[in-house]
């Protein structure tokens, strides 16, 4: 299984469509973290989002215990 997620440093912060909406609760220190790495890397909290989400659909593994 992979061990990290590498995210670039992006030049263009911009709006893409075709996404479904829905609101999540978050910790105020995860949404920190986002904050963070968006800064890093120019890349929106949202777009991060995403990539982590993708990542980890990827990289699940379901157990029967």
């Amino acid at each position: 299984m992979a061990e990290k997620l590498t995210i670039s440093k992006r030049n263009n912060i911009k709006g893409e469509d075709g996404y479904k909406v829905f609101s999540i609760r978050v910790k105020d220190s995860t949404v920190s973290e986002l904050d963070a790495i968006s800064e890093k890397t120019n890349r929106s909290r949202n777009e991060l989002i995403n990539m982590m989400l993708d990542f980890a659909i990827k990289n699940c593994e379901i157990t029967n215990e």
